[in-house]
């Protein structure tokens, strides 16, 4: 089962794929998803990560397979006869991860994805992105990008790429960051500070970073309170894309340079963002990457 779905630019819309770890439901976004496979015994890999369970080859590239249910700290008993592997590309990463049933895909709204409370994500522990309710049952979406990170940190956001960028003039150019991993929101905001940024305004969803723009707006106070934006893609109640489109489509707002930073930067989705006017697109781990760009179109 191949993945196909494409979804028009800037609709506020996405696919999730919904599937189980047991008797729980979980989802994943389409747009991370390569290809569905059934279950093939793995070829082991001496001394990995608990969470991994080997490795295969379908077809030109060896893939690592992550057992979701040891991420998700769940006893399962396997049954090779029905289980699959979600093949994903995220973070310019290939990894299959071990479910043990595929349900199906629907499309929704961003709008109408909870974000998870304080109860279910402690600190930087949680692993739970979004909550939907459909058909009478909660699907929780999970953070994948957490998930390997988890087991593989080098894989997360490059953080020493600013160390190695040495000293640099402080700028309180206002900056805006639409953000809803906590725990990625406070290292960007910490990366942009020690890289000179010192003004930075952090939202956690493209809704509440549109009414800050709207507030600022109008106000008159646009030209002093922010001069750069810096949108996730994926986050509940309004995603990246749509927030991308509302800005380069109001009168006030068009000249506002938007930078999608995201996990999901693939050439579909360069596409989208493209045609949207995005003024650039960086994926996530390469956060020395992103501080190139701001500095390109704060002195345009």
């Amino acid at each position: 089962m191949e993945t196909n779905i494409l979804l028009e630019s800037g609709t506020n819309e996405l696919e999730i794929l919904e599937f189980s770890v047991g008797d729980h439901l979980y989802g994943i976004n389409v747009a991370k998803v390569k290809e569905i496979l059934p279950f093939k015994k793995p070829t082991p890999v001496p001394n990995a990560h608990p969470a991994v369970e080997g490795i295969f080859m379908p077809r030109d590239e060896i893939i690592t397979i992550i057992d979701l249910a040891t991420c998700l700290r769940m006893k399962v008993s396997p049954d090779e006869s029905k289980d699959m592997y979600i093949v994903t590309n995220f973070n310019n990463l290939n990894a299959a991860f071990h479910v043990q049933r595929v349900v199906g895909i629907h499309r929704l709204s961003w709008a109408d994805i909870q974000k998870p409370d304080a109860t279910m994500n402690n600190g930087d522990k949680g692993v739970a992105t979004g909550i939907i309710k459909l058909d009478g049952k909660l699907i929780v979406i999970l953070d994948f990008e957490k998930i390997v990170s988890d087991i593989s940190p080098e894989t997360g956001l490059r953080t020493s790429q600013i160390d190695d960028m040495g000293m640099r003039e402080r700028r309180s150019t206002p900056i805006l960051i639409a953000e809803d991993s906590p725990l990625l929101i406070r290292l960007i905001h910490d990366c942009l500070i020690k890289a000179g940024f010192v003004n930075i305004i952090s939202t956690t969803n493209g809704q509440e970073a549109w009414d800050k723009l709207c507030a600022f707006r109008d106000a008159g106070i646009l030209h002093n309170s922010v001069s750069l934006v810096v949108t996730d893609i994926e986050m509940p109640k309004m995603d990246g894309h749509m927030l991308t489109k509302l800005i380069k489509t109001d009168a006030k707002l068009k000249h506002l340079p938007v930078v999608i930073f995201s996990s999901l930067i693939n050439p579909e989705m360069r596409r989208k963002g493209e045609l949207l006017g995005a003024d650039a697109q960086l994926t996530k781990p390469e956060i020395g990457s992103l501080v190139e760009a701001i500095d390109k179109l704060l002195v345009k």
